[in-house]
């Protein structure tokens, strides 16, 4: 299969997230330049590099964008208080939650990635920041003496959760063709080359 057609949204976002004054804007933007950093490490990988797990872990780009789409629309339907809409919740669900499957694609996950985050942006835009969203109780890993959490609370758990996944998506592209991350958003965005930074370009 040849390399992947890059399919983002309209607009690219730089190195550093814009200085932006209001709170819920500049949340959104952090959580936005988070998302991008992780595709990335997804440009010009084919379906195949997409689902190798080249590490000591059976991470791969593919599932780790799969993962992250789900993660956040979790925590979207967290706070709405409604029914999940991805997965049954189950083991194996969260497992498979972690890989690109045989008839699944790199484009497909990055499509769905882009309709979570309007999702976000849409649901974030209307409500209050300092709403009060209930904590789960069915993971271990949810706080027993914390009732609830609030709007922005979530934001950041948001962006510290694709930060975190965004630099284990950097070590396994950079494993798998020594792409790096600057190199490859060069190659995104269309950044003239330097005599310290050249664009990515494939072999």
């Amino acid at each position: 299969m040849g390399m992947m057609v890059w399919t983002t949204r309209e607009t690219h976002m730089p190195g550093l997230a814009p200085p932006l004054t209001d709170e819920r804007e500049i949340l959104l933007a952090y959580l936005a330049q988070q998302r991008q950093g992780v595709r990335y490490a997804a440009f010009g990988l084919t379906d195949e590099q997409a689902r190798e797990t080249p590490l000591t872990s059976a991470l791969s780009v593919g599932g780790l964008i799969k993962h992250l789409a789900d993660t956040e629309r979790g925590w979207i339907d967290t706070v709405l208080q409604r029914a999940a809409s991805s997965g049954d919740g189950g083991v194996s669900a969260y497992v498979d939650n972690f890989s690109l499957g045989p008839e699944e694609s790199l484009a497909g996950v990055l499509a769905d990635y882009d309709a979570v985050a309007r999702e976000t942006e849409a649901v974030m835009a209307a409500l209050d920041l300092d709403q009060a969203v209930p904590v789960p109780r069915e993971a271990p890993w949810f706080p027993a003496d914390v009732e609830s959490w609030s709007v922005r609370w979530v934001l950041l758990h948001l962006i510290e959760e694709t930060a975190r996944h965004a630099g284990h998506a950097d070590l396994i592209r950079e494993s798998l063709d020594g792409a790096k991350m600057y190199e490859l958003m060069a190659a995104v965005e269309g950044w003239p080359d330097t005599d310290w930074l050249r664009a990515w370009k494939p072999a």
